[in-house]
């Protein structure tokens, strides 16, 4: 049987073109005009995805060919579509930027594998007639993609759109549907090589608000649905049995537990302004394994609660380093549990927590000191781009020989502390850079840590691991061991 799912993909010219300002505002209108809309983010990105999930008050699921397979991100839509009346999915870079010359898991050929209509945003700054050679490239360089109409961006007057609208109707055959104009105030504030997380915004729902109402004046949003519910038929997959969390009082995601009983493994997720980073995903992979989810917040809390297995993902620990350095009392209780066998996977933000200390300008502040690393930032990314890893070592998590793919992107450099032991490593990096001589994944006890981020759709091993661990911790009980 076949059915439509209502979609419309995003897709610019370059990064910064104005896709999130479109996708956001397009999202937050729709929904505030009261359609169900579902966010998807295409690439690894988590910042954009919070955003777009806030905007829709429900989760926004990563669609990553590399990471994910073709199949799988085709699998993931249609289970993630649920009930929506259409689907906002936000591309990143170029619409044909790939990992080669041939675009390989472009936003492009995500369009493709979706059989998804485009949006094209275009950045109109400085520009005139130009405007119309640079979509007709669009247009003509594959003509399996289904580009359906253009939005002009950073507009500065009437005359400017007119000529512009114009030209692209007249050369390229396809429609304007909207003309923002360059915004005076910056609702959206950026921090490295993307947005302000919507945690740490002071203003998210003024922000939202202001986006959703320029697209609303400037862009014509009807006839986007059309094109939206015009796309191809798609095949129906099967609907998740974990149904989405609905939103949290703070604005982020909270946990829906289907199955909280005595019987079910408790892992615990440190998800705080500090650690942010989290694939929903995942987050549902565990739970239809049957795992209970509790959230803790390395900044206040006092000391672990009673469970079985912690997740500590990325973020940015460098902003928390005072909150973090300050609550000892969490800092040892964590040391304490990790040293009696907890089970603890940990990325990026998470493995700098474990380390010894975070270095920024010279000063240092004390983390948990699981590892025998410190954490030095830089102005500069240390690392950033896709990974391939091998594991050769043995580990709490994945068998030796698997291969997983992930991404990694950070601005820290791990530092060996002078005199101490070497730390083992599980991870062999056939692509990356990982935390020192192209290896990752440290591992001591129970426990696994890396710049690596994983996703649970590409690399089921790891919630398979997560929950072996887990249930193994909570049937022997924890054991005692001699403090180091």
């Amino acid at each position: 049987m076949s059915t439509k799912y209502p979609r419309i993909v995003i897709a610019g010219l370059r990064g910064g073109s104005g896709k999130t300002t479109l996708s956001l505002g397009l999202i937050a209108a729709l929904a505030g005009a009261g359609s169900r809309i579902v966010p998807f983010k295409k690439g690894p990105d988590y910042i954009d995805a919070g955003w777009l999930s806030s905007a829709a008050k429900r989760p926004c699921y990563n669609l990553d060919p590399f990471m994910i397979g073709r199949e799988r991100v085709l699998t993931s839509f249609l289970d993630h579509f649920g009930g929506a009346d259409c689907a906002v999915i936000e591309g990143n870079r170029g619409i044909y930027d790939g990992m080669d010359s041939e675009g390989a898991f472009s936003t492009a050929e995500l369009a493709k594998i979706l059989k998804a209509p485009v949006i094209l945003v275009l950045d109109c700054t400085k520009v005139t007639r130009t405007a119309a050679a640079m979509v007709y490239g669009m247009q003509t360089f594959d003509r399996g993609v289904d580009i359906r109409g253009v939005v002009l961006n950073r507009i500065s007057g009437a005359r400017h759109e007119k000529t512009i609208r114009e030209s692209i109707e007249k050369y390229c055959g396809i429609e304007v549907l909207g003309a923002l104009p360059g915004l005076k105030k910056e609702f959206l504030s950026e921090r490295h090589m993307g947005l302000t997380p919507f945690q740490e915004h002071p203003e998210v729902a003024v922000s939202i608000s202001l986006t959703a109402e320029t697209v609303r004046r400037h862009v014509d949003i009807a006839r986007i649905l059309d094109i939206a519910r015009g796309a191809k038929p798609l095949k129906a997959g099967n609907v998740l049995k974990v149904p989405s969390p609905p939103p949290s009082p703070s604005g982020g995601e909270g946990f829906n537990n289907t199955r909280i009983n005595n019987e079910a493994a408790r892992i615990g997720v440190i998800r705080d302004t500090a650690f942010q980073f989290y694939y929903p995903e995942n987050f549902e992979e565990l739970q239809k394994r049957g795992a209970e989810l509790v959230e803790i917040s390395a900044l206040t809390e006092k000391k672990l609660p009673d469970i079985d297995a912690l997740y500590i993902g990325g973020g940015f620990p460098e902003t928390n380093a005072i909150a973090l350095a300050r609550n000892r009392s969490f800092r040892g209780s964590l040391r304490d549990e990790i040293d009696r066998g907890l089970p603890v996977y940990a990325e990026c933000g998470g493995l700098m927590y474990l380390g010894n200390s975070l270095v920024l300008e010279g000063r240092r502040y004390p983390m948990t000191g699981v590892f025998p690393l410190d954490f030095e930032m830089s102005s500069k990314p240390a690392a950033h781009g896709y990974t391939v890893v091998r594991v050769s070592g043995r580990n709490p998590f994945f068998a030796v020989g698997t291969i997983l793919r992930g991404h990694e992107f950070h601005y820290s450099g791990a530092i060996i502390t002078k005199g101490a032991a070497p730390g083992k490593y599980a991870y062999d990096m056939e692509r990356g850079q990982g935390i020192s001589n192209r290896k990752d994944g440290i591992f001591y006890k129970n426990v696994l840590a890396s710049y690596t981020h994983l996703h649970a759709y590409g690399a089921p091993q790891w919630a398979d691991g997560m929950l072996r661990q887990a249930e193994a911790y909570r049937k022997k009980g924890r054991k005692i061991v001699k403090k180091r």
